[in-house]
């Protein structure tokens, strides 16, 4: 069996990776709004039944032309956002065409800043990951793999410093529930000290198991998203979120339309508190 590392892998705390000709400078919007997306895009291969788990299977392995129209179309939807969580995205093998999809979905969405957090390293065979692409700088990246069975992280984006700093961790669990468990108790230590939290991701729960039943419970976090999310051609269960700290205002919430992947994408728009603002966040890229 192929390991996923030679050696244990480590916490590290990480700069972004930086797209040069996306960097004009615009501000933060004045009135404060900033649109978040969470996608799991599996690896760019459509999936539009159950059988296609079987019958497209082959495509987790080898390349095949219709990803790269997929990760157009995924590409032209993240435009539309300043902030966006990538979950089973390949960082450049033999059946992404050896693209890194995070890196190349950064480009067709204009994103300025960007990072691959690989969780799992299969060589040629695969190179299973996180991502996270934002408008606006962070002033820090923590790569966190996620106790439990190999294959799982956690990334913590920090924007601005001290006590109104937001926070933003994007994560995707594992689909057991005590391994799940494990994982939610090392995301709740580490955003213990902030306010402004954003959790996002494909959480493989619903909403109501991380509020009242898991180690997130004492946070106040709202789900605003009840919409199923899986399996994107006729969703029943709502497994992917974004989870807000009451501090910040929910302006809009959606389960995008768009079967691409297995899952569909989920976008809210929040405005943050007057504590935040130009004085405390980067400026943000058009």
């Amino acid at each position: 069996m192929i390991g996923r590392w030679g050696t244990e892998r480590l916490v590290g705390l990480h700069e972004p990776k930086v797209n040069e000709r996306h960097l004009e400078s615009t501000g933060l919007p004045a009135d404060n709004r900033l649109r978040l997306l969470s996608f799991n895009i599996q690896v760019g291969i459509s999936t539009q039944r159950y059988r296609h788990y079987l019958t497209r299977g082959w495509q987790h392995l080898l390349p095949h032309t219709g990803r790269a129209d997929n990760l157009q179309k995924i590409g032209g939807l993240l435009a539309d956002f300043d902030l966006v969580a990538l979950q089973e995205a390949d960082g450049g093998s033999l059946r992404s065409g050896y693209i890194n999809q995070v890196e190349h979905l950064a480009q067709l969405g204009a994103f300025p800043y960007w990072y691959q957090q690989l969780n799992r390293n299969l060589g040629r065979l695969g190179q299973h990951s996180n991502g996270v692409l934002s408008r606006l700088r962070p002033s820090a990246i923590e790569d966190h793999p996620l106790p439990g069975p190999a294959g799982r992280g956690a990334i913590l984006v920090r924007f601005g410093e001290g006590s109104e700093a937001l926070v933003v961790v994007m994560m995707h669990l594992a689909l057991g529930a005590r391994a799940r468990t494990r994982q939610l108790a090392y995301i709740r230590e580490l955003i213990g000290g902030f306010r402004h939290l954003v959790l996002m991701g494909d959480m493989n729960t619903q909403a109501s198991d991380l509020l009242l039943h898991s180690p997130l419970r004492d946070l106040g976090l709202l789900a605003p998203q009840v919409e199923a999310t899986f399996p994107s051609w006729r969703p029943q269960r709502c497994l992917d979120h974004i989870l807000l700290s009451p501090s910040l205002t929910l302006e809009r919430v959606e389960v995008l339309a768009q079967p691409i992947s297995d899952h569909l994408p989920v976008a809210v728009e929040i405005r943050l508190p007057g504590s935040i603002g130009s004085d405390t966040l980067p400026a943000l890229s058009s």
